[in-house]
């Protein structure tokens, strides 16, 4: 990859001129060659007849690998799952939660983290506890205190995410990590918003389960998520039953068999019809870009772009949350509204979305300066109108 990121990063996109796509945290375009690759898949189920059984495990071994490669993990630690709520509801019924224990989550969080909680918690008469945003935004903080607290019921999970989609705040689960493991409690992690674009080592982590969906900051297809399993957690139920992670499958030629045991790994937790031949090799392809670049590489352009954006905002009094991480903020401030300024600035054709009352923007590989910069003075002139 060159290193002139502003023109060479955009142009392997196909973004009009004119355009500032800055809502990567709602979903991101595909690159050019995703796209090819979802269309070579598209032709390859045009022509049945050049499959073999092969073909079902192929590509999807090879989303393992370069799934793993991103996190720090092994290929066997790897599910291919239809969504980041259903690797939540997988690691769900195969945590131990028991009457008057807690699982923790954080106010306001994304409801593919919280719906299977509450009823996980409500089956086993459990209590589901919503952790308030601290005032400083200091998250990290505000949950080592909850676990170390005498008053309440014992934390037995903890689900939380890596960067909070609303704002872009970030954990330290590094920290959590090992706080939680101290106090016996599970760790699951929602890695959507930042896995891709923020180093995460599940080495140093050590989360009993992570999801992460490939639309946004894997530059990949809609409809396809992995589910990392940490490998104490690999023995356990899957919400579907098929043959394709029976041990053996991939040898079958004319003869289904009843064979109950599973493949290595994390595979027994796939989804059915995993074997996507147009979404698969599109992930694939989505990440490869990003390993290409390298996502300490990418976080650190983004930063620059991001406190450049801040910087800016800041003289507008408007201000994004402490703790943030480099690719995603919310701004807020006194007399501002978020919805109406995601319209002033589509009319513009300026692309952000609002969230819990912030205008949340997301910057990926393709924006540069110019796109902040115009960002900011739409903003001002969104701002001098009093609105």
């Amino acid at each position: 990859m060159t290193d002139s990121p502003s023109t060479a990063w955009r142009d392997l996109f196909d973004i009009p001129d004119g355009l500032i796509y800055a809502d990567a945290a709602f979903m991101t375009p595909i690159p050019h060659r995703v796209r090819e690759a979802g269309e070579a898949g598209i032709l390859r189920k045009t022509a049945p007849w050049t499959l073999s059984r092969a073909s079902f495990y192929d590509g999807i071994e090879a989303l393992r690998g370069a799934a793993s490669g991103l996190i720090g993990a092994a290929a066997d630690d790897i599910a291919i799952v239809a969504a980041t709520s259903y690797g939540i509801a997988t690691a769900a019924a195969n945590l131990p939660l028991a009457a008057g224990e807690a699982v923790l989550t954080m106010q306001q969080e994304h409801p593919s983290q919280v719906f299977a909680w509450i009823r996980a918690a409500e089956q086993a008469g459990a209590v589901h506890e919503e952790l308030p945003r601290p005032d400083d935004s200091n998250w990290t903080s505000a949950i080592l205190r909850r676990l170390e607290a005498r008053q309440g019921p014992r934390i037995a999970i903890l689900a939380l995410t890596h960067v909070h989609w609303t704002d872009g705040t970030a954990l330290d689960l590094e920290t959590i990590g090992a706080a939680a493991r101290q106090h016996g409690a599970a760790l699951v992690v929602d890695g959507t918003q930042s896995v891709g674009v923020r180093p995460l080592d599940v080495r140093r982590v050590q989360p009993d389960f992570l999801a992460f969906a490939t639309y946004k900051w894997l530059l990949g297809p809609y409809g396809l998520a992995l589910l990392y399993a940490a490998p104490h957690r690999q023995s356990g139920q899957p919400l579907e039953e098929h043959t394709f992670s029976r041990l053996g499958a991939d040898q079958i030629t004319n003869r289904y068999g009843r064979e109950l045991r599973f493949m290595p790994g994390a595979r027994r937790y796939d989804m059915g019809e995993r074997a996507n031949f147009v979404t698969v090799p599109m992930a694939v392809a989505g990440i490869g870009i990003l390993q290409e670049i390298g996502v300490p590489r990418i976080e650190a352009r983004l930063r620059a772009l991001t406190d450049r954006l801040v910087k800016g905002a800041s003289a507008l009094d408007l201000h994004a949350a402490p703790h943030r991480a480099a690719h995603l903020l919310g701004l807020t401030g006194p007399g501002f509204d978020a919805a109406a300024a995601v319209a002033a600035l589509r009319a513009r054709n300026i692309h952000v979305s609002a969230r819990e009352d912030r205008l949340r923007i997301g910057l990926h590989i393709y924006n540069d300066e110019r796109d902040v910069d115009a960002l900011l003075q739409a903003l001002a002139e969104f701002r001098q109108a009093g609105r």
